[in-house]
């Protein structure tokens, strides 16, 4: 079958027989997502990874009964179709995006499936003509609206209280080290060492135009410099601080956006309106820096605040002094 949207076959216009292997295929695939789920947190979510591990044998017990049903009624060759041959089908987000999905999103991901599955066994159920399809459909459709239950007694058995608030810490802890550091990082940088530039320059020319284009100079080169030293001298392996490209673009993209935010007032053409709008701004950036280091580096606000904004006043202060000297 094409895989275009015009070649796809509507719901409504599939036979009994269609919908069974529909069905088989989607409890295959499904069987195989949790196991990858299983097998993505087990290193350091092994507690987690035997719930999907549960999950996904609860899905290989629906594709057999499937299997079965349909040798009684249409013999051994199960027809070739899947999701995507499906019109509005739902579809699954590809296994691979697991690498990328925090802990709290690949449960939300799972319970979103056991949903999906269940509305469509309900329908399927509706529009089967024979008794014995229709209760094991309609069985289906309760096991998996019902999945919410199985999890909370995979959980119970497989992740006590204790055990999920150590996962929880160290998905924070993983997502504070590979997301939050880097861009904090990044963003003092970008914020800090552009100051001195930017203002020096504003004030040695009075010139929004070139000061804007001293600012995107420095910006972007310093998001570029930092993105590639970040990604490129640590591989987290050891470490632990997680891929190297995710670092490299937290640290990267902060920077240039720290930067920016005092440079891009200078698209104003008037320089004392620009000039009170990036004041305004680093005023602003500073305040966030110091926010984040509180809420996700746990730095006592006071100690942040004296740190940041003290920091953030010497270099520019260096900025207007050179830039009017």
């Amino acid at each position: 079958m094409l895989p275009g949207f015009a070649s796809r076959r509507r719901f409504s216009d599939l036979s009994e027989q269609e919908v069974l292997a529909l069905a088989i295929s989607s409890e295959e695939d499904d069987a195989r997502i949790y196991r990858q789920y299983a097998e993505h947190l087990r290193k350091d979510f092994p507690a987690s990874a035997n719930i999907f591990e549960g999950m996904a044998e609860e899905e290989d017990e629906h594709r057999r009964r499937l299997i079965a049903r349909h040798q009684e009624r249409f013999g051994e060759v199960i027809p070739l179709i899947r999701r995507e041959h499906v019109a509005g089908f739902y579809n699954r987000k590809p296994v691979w995006l697991a690498k990328n999905l925090s802990l709290d999103t690949i449960r939300g991901e799972a319970e979103a499936m056991e949903r999906e599955a269940g509305k469509f066994y309900t329908l399927a159920a509706q529009r089967s003509s024979d008794a014995s399809t229709r209760e094991l459909l309609g069985d289906l459709a309760a096991a998996e609206l019902g999945h919410e239950k199985k999890a909370e007694e995979l959980t119970a058995t497989n992740l006590p209280e204790s055990e999920k608030d150590e996962e929880d810490r160290a998905a924070h802890r993983q997502f504070v080290l590979t997301w939050v550091q880097p861009g904090l990082a990044g963003l003092m940088d970008g914020s800090v060492s552009t100051l001195a530039p930017i203002f020096a320059t504003a004030f040695a020319t009075h010139d929004p135009h070139t000061t804007l284009l001293v600012g995107l100079a420095a910006s972007v080169g310093a998001g570029i410099s930092m993105g590639f030293t970040e990604a490129a001298h640590d591989d987290g392996v050891i470490s632990g601080r997680g891929s190297p490209l995710k670092r490299g673009l937290a640290s990267g993209i902060m920077t240039a956006i720290g930067g920016l935010g005092h440079a891009l007032p200078y698209l104003i053409p008037d320089f004392w309106t620009a000039t009170t709008i990036a004041f305004v701004v680093v005023f602003l950036e500073l305040w966030a820096i110091t926010w984040i280091q509180n809420r996700y580096m746990e730095t006592p606000f006071l100690r942040a605040a004296f740190q940041v904004v003290l920091g953030g006043a010497l270099v520019f202060a260096a900025g207007v002094l050179i830039g009017g000297g």
